[in-house]
């Protein structure tokens, strides 16, 4: 009775895993399905999801009217230089958190995350004039340094919560041994806090490939990434939702791609420290 029990929670359990899972992907791949369909199927009423002619229209014309390899590039740059320049800073921060000993140190973590409050509307004029001043307008020096400080406070976070998980003797033992300040972060605490590491590296470039405020405020077409790529197919003539499906469609084939194969890396990473 127990195992017959056990095996309908388990189906049931998997069936609704099932439906969470489908209920969040659905949108998306609505939006890959209406890419593929003439403006006037787009917009049909009732909407067909399967049976439909099939179309690459929308793709040779967004390819035509955009220089999609551009913003792809920008938005690789972008993405990853804020992320390893945030590493640099908060692998030291975080280390400094976790292993000497301070009073404040619940207080700064909570004073970091408080910065994620605030709306960024709120800081976007005196961002967007001291970028100004300083030549930082559409560059990805710009968006690069910007999307570092808004995803800081949680490369910290999570950084601190792996390196908690980390037992202290061995970071003792390694001085014991002359392992100087560098070679205990480089050499000892990093390579044992790899999985978190990474996971923490690919939700913030994550993070950074989705941004969208900071990118369409700060750049204009130079270092304008993928989302104003995807943004600059809504006009005042309306929307065209077959080429924006499109144009979304090329913005996000790259993401999807790189979450697919590092899921069971990502995964791992969040978990890390989890069990004991």
């Amino acid at each position: 009775m127990a195992r017959r029990a056990t095996g309908t929670r388990k189906i049931l359990v998997t069936l609704a895993a099932w439906s969470v899972g489908l209920a969040i992907f659905f949108p998306i791949l609505w939006t890959i399905l209406t890419s593929f369909k003439t403006e006037a199927e787009a917009i049909a009423s009732p909407p067909s999801l399967i049976a439909f002619r099939w179309t690459l229209e929308n793709y040779v014309e967004v390819n035509a009217r955009s220089d999609y390899f551009l913003h792809f590039m920008n938005s690789v740059v972008i993405s990853l230089g804020s992320t390893l320049l945030g590493l640099l800073i908060a692998i030291p921060a975080a280390w400094s958190m976790a292993f000497v000993p301070a009073k404040r140190t619940k207080d700064i973590l909570m004073w970091m995350l408080s910065t994620k409050m605030l709306p960024p509307v709120g800081v976007l004029v005196p961002i967007y004039l001291i970028f100004r001043d300083f030549g930082l307008l559409d560059t990805r020096i710009g968006l690069i340094v910007v999307l570092t400080l808004i995803n800081l406070p949680i490369i910290v976070w999570m950084l601190f919560t792996y390196f908690k998980e980390i037992p202290g003797e061995i970071l003792e033992a390694a001085r014991m041994d002359g392992a100087s300040l560098w070679d205990e972060v480089v050499h000892v605490l990093t390579p044992m806090a790899v999985p978190g590491i990474a996971s923490t590296l690919l939700l913030n470039i994550i993070l950074a490939w989705n941004e969208a405020f900071w990118t369409l405020n700060l750049t204009a077409a130079k270092a304008a990434p993928l989302t104003a790529f995807i943004a600059s197919y809504s006009s005042p003539e309306g929307l065209f939702y077959a080429k924006l499906s499109a144009a979304s469609t090329l913005a996000i084939a790259p993401i999807l791609i790189l979450g697919w194969f590092s899921q069971k890396q990502l995964v791992r990473g969040l978990t890390f420290g989890a069990v004991k």
